[in-house]
């Protein structure tokens, strides 16, 4: 390997691949094994409320590093991961949760997608058969082609 890049390529591969193995911020901070497990589904099972589209373990929002640091101390106190899921549901309700809990107020969400893709079908439905049937013409007014055409030619 004495080209450069391929250097850089592979050191860059080596420490992907071992950023990889080490949970997030779990092991140097007196987490055993099973508990960087919990620490890492937790982190993971968590939205970032500033992001939206990442979990809390992959977000640099300082919102989210307050609640992987909330997590690992829930951890550390010996709750469960129902007692910190609810835990973190209390203080920031079900957005939180990449996966709420069926109740009427997340209904929506759980049934909204179904809902959109029926009314899309429905209309779609709708414009397909109104294109199948064949439109008749409205019938001619003779008289009224008649006097036009007349008018015209004066």
């Amino acid at each position: 390997m004495r080209h450069p890049t391929v250097k850089a390529a592979v050191l860059s591969a080596a420490l992907l691949a071992a950023g990889a193995l080490v949970p997030l911020h779990a092991q140097s901070d007196g987490l055993s094994a099973a508990q960087a497990e919990r620490y890492q589904a937790l982190v993971t099972e968590l939205r970032c409320l500033v992001c939206q589209n990442q979990s809390i373990a992959d977000s640099n929002a300082p919102l989210a590093a307050d609640l992987r640091e909330q997590v690992r101390n829930q951890i550390l106190a010996g709750r469960s991961d129902t007692q910190i899921h609810d835990y973190v549901t209390e203080r920031y309700g079900d957005f939180v949760l990449y996966r709420p809990p069926f109740k009427p107020s997340t209904w929506l969400l759980w049934f909204g997608p179904f809902l959109l893709l029926a009314a899309a079908l429905a209309v779609a439905l709708r414009f397909a058969k109104r294109r199948a049937t064949p439109q008749t013409p409205p019938p001619v007014d003779r008289e009224r082609l008649q006097r036009l055409l007349e008018d015209t030619r004066q």
